[in-house]
């Protein structure tokens, strides 16, 4: 077997391993989203997470208030020309929240910088350098009843310039995220 074949095969072990204690962390999951999307080069991408609200805000007025919450993601890119990808991410992400805390329906922006792991360092024509990136997000949505959320995402993915290849990828995503 080669070299290869070896990274390969421990890269895919790996992504189901991070699949597995993803989706046996739901038990105890504040939140589960799933999100359709497509990268800037039309590649589809399918996506689940988990999302663990953080217990304290900050900057709390009749406005609004800043809060966060960690999220846990699986995307699977579907390519048209080459071999399907895999990522796991994981990010802190802060979200402004408009109106009282209470409020039957509550718009909100969000935006983080986290990491992800990708089964290959290749998407589409794009050499990303690294099977490693840096996973940043702008998002704006709507809750509604402290329960159920909307939203669209714009996910850029990166290494940042830290390899010498830095293609970078984007994945514009629509979600629904709901509250247990």
């Amino acid at each position: 077997m080669s070299t290869v074949s070896v990274l390969r095969s421990r890269s895919v072990t790996a992504m189901l391993g991070g699949l597995a204690l993803l989706v046996s962390s739901a038990s105890v999951a504040t939140d589960i989203s799933v999100a359709l999307g497509h990268s800037a080069d039309s590649t589809m991408t399918y996506r689940v997470g988990l999302q663990f609200p953080w217990q304290q805000s900050w900057f709390d007025s009749d406005i609004g208030r800043l809060s966060g919450y960690w999220t846990l993601g699986y995307t699977y890119w579907e390519s048209d020309n080459t071999v399907n990808t895999h990522s796991l991410s994981a990010s802190p992400v802060l979200t402004y929240e408009f109106g009282s805390a209470n409020a039957v329906v509550q718009p909100f922006v969000e935006a983080g910088i986290g990491l992800a792991a990708f089964s290959r360092n290749k998407l589409e024509d794009r050499d990303l350098g690294s099977s490693v990136n840096f996973e940043d997000r702008f998002g704006v949505g709507i809750r509604f009843y402290q329960r159920h959320t909307i939203g669209i995402q714009a996910l850029h993915y990166s290494n940042a310039g830290i390899s010498s290849n830095n293609a970078g990828i984007e994945s514009y995503n629509a979600y629904y995220r709901f509250n247990f």
